[in-house]
């Protein structure tokens, strides 16, 4: 136990999550890639950058700027995929590939919240089809996360209808206090990122986990607790009970977290790439 939840009767309260380096141990929209390889969707070059990419993202993470060019790549990449097909290949790895990396620390704060009667709610900016089975994974009450537009042909259309990044996590967690009733003072929220300040800053229990050197240094000017993460562990050796619901019920919830996961890989393997050129010219 972590001994950093309070238990509370009343009123209604709710945990929320970030979701890439503070429940899971590495980056959702980079974790795919050797599964889109297989499927047809990116070459080997690509696949073999991921590696490269990965370290990016966990040595510094993304900053708003970095953030912004990646929805560029998700909206220009995923217009016209097969919507069927991405699911496909997303449902059959999807537990693969995200149980082993979640860290325990988190899971057991996942515990200790439901245990205070508190709901946890996973808000990534992740694709809605990746975050939601993950959320139901690890028993999360609700999800907030990124949504794209399917034309009537099943294809992505290129548009992102719904972006929880940034100040719009803020506002989904104050849109879900009003209607759910949740007193956002006595709530708390945890996150590795400095573009969470805004969903950090509007609960009354902020918690920075792993954080970038950005949230690190917000976080001592605000006084906010820093917790580290560090031991991911498959939730089948914390539960030995735990069943993984079958895969074709998760085929129908895989879609766009998939095209995301794409675009982040494209974005970082261009990102690496003018950065290999830059010390060229040097």
């Amino acid at each position: 136990m972590l001994g950093v939840v309070e238990n509370h009767s009343s009123p209604r309260t709710a945990a929320f999550f970030d979701l890439d380096k503070t429940v899971i141990a590495k980056s959702s929209t980079l974790t795919f890639s050797k599964s889109f390889y297989q499927g047809g969707l990116i070459n080997r070059r690509a696949v073999l950058r991921t590696a490269y990419a990965q370290f990016v993202f966990l040595a510094g993470g993304a900053d708003h700027d970095q953030m912004e060019r990646m929805r560029e790549y998700l909206s220009a990449l995923c217009k016209g995929w097969n919507v069927q097909q991405v699911k496909e290949i997303v449902a059959e790895t999807l537990h693969d590939l995200i149980d082993p990396i979640i860290y325990d620390e988190a899971a057991s704060l996942i515990e200790e919240h439901h245990a205070a009667g508190r709901d946890v709610v996973i808000v990534s900016t992740s694709g809605a089809e990746v975050v939601e089975p993950i959320g139901e994974l690890l028993g999360a009450d609700r999800v907030v996360a990124t949504r794209m537009v399917v034309g009537e042909d099943g294809c992505f259309t290129g548009e992102v209808e719904y972006y929880a990044y940034g100040p719009t996590k803020a506002e989904a967690v104050k849109e879900l206090a009003a209607s759910e009733g949740y007193d956002l003072a006595r709530c708390y929220a945890y996150s590795d990122s400095a573009t969470d300040v805004p969903m950090l800053a509007s609960v009354g229990h902020p918690y920075a986990v792993n954080p970038d050197r950005a949230l690190r240094r917000e976080a001592t000017a605000r006084d906010w607790p820093i917790l580290v993460f560090n031991r991911p562990v498959r939730l089948k050796q914390r539960l030995p009970g735990f069943r993984i619901p079958p895969r074709p019920a998760l085929v129908a919830a895989a879609a766009v977290g998939a095209a995301a996961a794409t675009a982040g890989l494209v974005w970082y393997v261009n990102r690496a790439g003018r950065r290999r050129s830059a010390f060229a010219r040097i």
